[in-house]
């Protein structure tokens, strides 16, 4: 039986359901009769938006409700329940990137403790010797707080990785924080001890992102390129998919074609075959890059291009402040909700 507090919010996560299904109707609609979408971005706005509610997020992240349908996405709310699916994941021949789920701290307190969890990840990974590396967003590490803070964290955080041969990615966030997340990366990659330990996350859909990525090439800095799932006004960021997507390929061939090992995270196939063409045409080996996809989307996919021969590294993310990442999960793809509607709700 769910108590009154969880029924309250399975309730909420219902309409929720009911809105994809109704804008599934609605979008099946404009297709037929004006050749065109419009529910999906406003649906994309709602998730985006829900990902800020803090009453339903508080119901959600401590709830048995919120726990089951999180698990989808999220590995579990413990490290160690992290570090099983990264065992289970190398098993079937895929790297792993770990991320231990929060963001935007308000104390020095909290990001130092946000940062020994990911001290202990380094510590787990070498000693398990898993194929993992981990993931870091700088808010968590206390940007919001001070940047010099954040930035003397993630340079310990990646001294720390060098020592064990492993890799810290700086993950992007919201736009306002893109041009100081990248100073601190270029800064700690200019350390000669760190160079090989760190690298960056760039989003395609920012107009910014080809100049930015022109600078992390110079530089010779890893980059994970991803569409973006942050809400961006049109001043900043290709309001359309469709020229997000012509962006994106644009960005992955830049990439490809540099010496450096890169990543390209879509679970797109439109998307992923245009980076195939282009590594066949220009002769480019599939050892020198890799495909990234979050844990619990495409497994079928992520297991097919194993067996074509390419680098797959799944993007794990665990603990209790699953929220945020979440709904940002559902905005990139709302499709998701009606497959989480499908196998957690029983009409």
């Amino acid at each position: 039986m769910l108590s009154r507090r969880e029924h309250q919010g399975a309730t909420t996560l219902q309409h929720l359901w009911w809105l994809y299904v109704i804008s599934e109707s609605a979008l099946t609609q404009s297709r037929v009769f004006y050749g065109k979408v419009g529910p999906m971005p406003l649906l994309r706005s709602l998730f985006i938006a829900l990902s800020a509610n803090r009453p339903l997020r508080r119901f959600c992240e401590h709830s048995a409700v919120g726990t089951r349908l999180s698990s989808r996405f999220v590995a579990g709310m413990e490290m160690e329940d992290a570090l099983r699916v990264a065992e289970a994941v190398n098993r079937q021949g895929m790297a792993v990137t770990l991320d231990s789920l929060g963001e935007s701290v308000t104390s020095e307190a909290e990001a130092h403790k946000s940062a020994e969890v990911y001290h202990h990840l380094l510590d787990s990974i070498a000693a398990r010797k898993l194929n993992a590396n981990i993931s870091v967003k700088l808010t968590q590490m206390g940007l919001e707080v001070s940047p010099q803070l954040a930035e003397t964290i993630a340079g310990n955080l990646t001294e720390h990785a060098a020592e064990l041969h492993n890799f810290v990615r700086i993950d992007m966030e919201g736009s306002p924080l893109t041009q100081v997340t990248l100073d601190i990366v270029r800064r700690l990659h200019a350390l000669p001890r760190l160079r090989t330990a760190i690298g960056i996350v760039i989003q395609a859909y920012l107009y910014r992102s080809q100049a930015d990525i022109e600078q992390l090439l110079a530089d010779g800095i890893r980059v994970r390129l991803c569409k973006g799932a942050y809400k961006e006004p049109a001043e900043v960021a290709f309001p359309l998919k469709a020229d997000v997507d012509q962006n994106f390929i644009r960005l992955s061939c830049m990439l490809l074609d540099s010496p450096v090992y890169h990543a390209l995270a879509t679970h797109d196939e439109a998307m992923i075959d245009a980076a195939k063409a282009f590594a066949n045409q220009n002769g480019i080996d599939p050892s020198r890059f890799e495909f990234q996809m979050l844990y619990g989307v495409r497994r079928d996919l992520q297991r097919r291009l194993v067996r074509e021969g390419y680098n797959v590294r799944v993007y794990v993310p665990f603990g209790r402040e699953w929220y945020p990442y979440f709904m940002r999960r559902l905005a990139e793809r709302p499709a998701n909700l009606l497959f989480l509607a499908r196998n957690f709700f029983r009409f």
